[in-house]
């Protein structure tokens, strides 16, 4: 959290510590969260990290994980990715599910899931590693919150009925150029396989995702650095575009 709010990139906490396992990763991730809570933020939901095969390929690293968004992390329709409030930004479009109905696991199916959600939308997520060069390893990631950042969403939301999240479609664009595009088989094969895995490594730790929150599913595709000036776009073939001048 210092290194967050100094904009000051560190080494990996590995690298001093190697004995942190996932489960200590988690309950700093935990108490990161109760310091925000105490400064004023709100917990709105949850996010997925290296849901992708490419995010994982990437970073070097297999398994997908946890982590928490508050409302310091929402960016409004139309605000400018807020570079000042962070070190080394990317970007990553996401599908973005709100909740219903709470979900609980162990045990959750996608299925099961997807009856859960509300209505799916379009985001794009601005992730910000507090390592330098990004450079860390599973547990490191988990402490740092899944290198959360900003996210906004689109202004398209839809019942999961109404469309195949598995074949829906997104290009991203920096500065008016396709930079990368997936579908949403790209994560986890499903997003609601996504969904159903955050329900069930909450659910481990005695943890439910709540009516009303906000769920970012993963990143789409690799993830795209996000330099000072840049418009980025993200057009999805049902959910409509989302933009961050």
């Amino acid at each position: 959290m210092e290194a967050e709010d100094s904009r000051t990139d560190r080494s990996p906490i590995t690298d001093e510590w190697p004995g942190l396992d996932l489960a200590m990763a988690y309950a700093v991730q935990d108490e990161t969260l109760r310091r925000r809570l105490a400064r004023g933020e709100r917990l709105v939901g949850v996010k997925l990290g290296l849901t992708s095969r490419a995010k994982q390929e990437r970073m070097k690293i297999s398994s997908p994980l946890t982590a928490w968004l508050t409302d310091a992390m929402v960016l409004p329709t139309g605000a400018p990715v807020p570079r000042d409030r962070l070190i080394h930004p990317r970007a990553e479009p996401e599908i973005v599910f709100v909740m219903r109905s709470p979900l609980a696991g162990p045990g959750v199916t996608a299925s099961a899931a997807l009856a859960a959600v509300g209505s799916v939308c379009g985001g794009l997520e601005i992730i910000d590693s507090r390592y330098r060069d990004f450079r860390f390893t599973l547990p490191d990631v988990v402490a740092d919150n899944a290198s959360s950042g900003f996210f906004v969403t689109g202004p398209v939301a839809v019942p999961t009925a109404a469309l195949d999240l598995a074949l829906e479609a997104c290009l991203l664009e920096l500065n008016g150029q396709v930079v990368d595009s997936a579908t949403g088989a790209a994560v986890q094969g499903h997003p609601a396989e996504a969904l159903a895995l955050a329900a069930n490594d909450l659910g481990r730790r005695g943890l439910a995702i709540e009516p009303g929150w906000i769920v970012l599913t993963g990143g789409m595709t690799d993830a795209v650095p996000v330099p000072a000036g840049a418009v980025l776009a993200a057009h999805f073939t049902h959910l409509g575009s989302v933009f961050l001048p």
